[in-house]
């Protein structure tokens, strides 16, 4: 299920597996310098979306959250790296700053970082943002007969918004709704 919101794009996931197909749909439109941003609660699927993200882009072997080390750095098929940071544990902008991600990007590669919203000020203004949220079952598919609704949580639907900001993002978040609804 999918539909616009103002500039953007929110789309149900009704599984896990279905979270990570949106990353790997995403995966052709990201290039070198691009950033994207996740944003949450713990267990929505940051990592998840990720995982599906990274695969599509050709990334070998397991891809983690980096909660406790920050950043890992994936090395794609295509030759450049696909940055995964998580700032959960980050206090400070500065210690955004001294992961040097802006540099790593600028020179480069490209970023998705869960928990986006507390580095964007660090950031170049020109990303994704990508909001995934619990939803409740109902959205993903009508009740079947008799059934109460199915509680909003870690084993339920997610809502995927995305949003552009800035000119580079605005077409892709359009293609990206393309790309979704043919299922690729």
């Amino acid at each position: 299920m999918m539909g616009d919101r103002q500039s953007g794009l929110c789309v149900i996931a009704p599984t896990s597996e279905d979270t990570e197909s949106c990353g790997a749909a995403l995966a052709p439109l990201v290039k070198p310098g691009d950033t994207v941003l996740l944003s949450g609660d713990l267990g929505t699927g940051k990592t998840t979306f990720t995982q599906g993200l990274a695969r599509a882009l050709g990334v070998e072997g397991p891809v983690t959250s980096p909660t406790f080390v920050l950043v890992h750095s994936y090395h794609t098929k295509a030759g450049w790296d696909l940055l995964h940071a998580d700032v959960w544990r980050v206090e400070q902008l500065q210690e955004v700053v001294d992961l040097a991600i802006p540099e790593l990007v600028e020179e480069g590669a490209a970023a998705v970082i869960e928990w986006g919203e507390r580095a964007a000020p660090a950031l170049a203004r020109d990303c994704l943002h990508v909001t995934i949220e619990f939803a409740d079952a109902s959205a993903a598919a009508p009740p079947a007969p008799g059934a109460g609704a199915s509680p909003v949580g870690p084993g339920g639907p997610r809502r995927l918004q995305f949003r552009a900001e800035g000119p580079n993002w605005q077409e892709r978040v359009r293609q990206l709704s393309d790309r979704l609804a043919k299922g690729s």
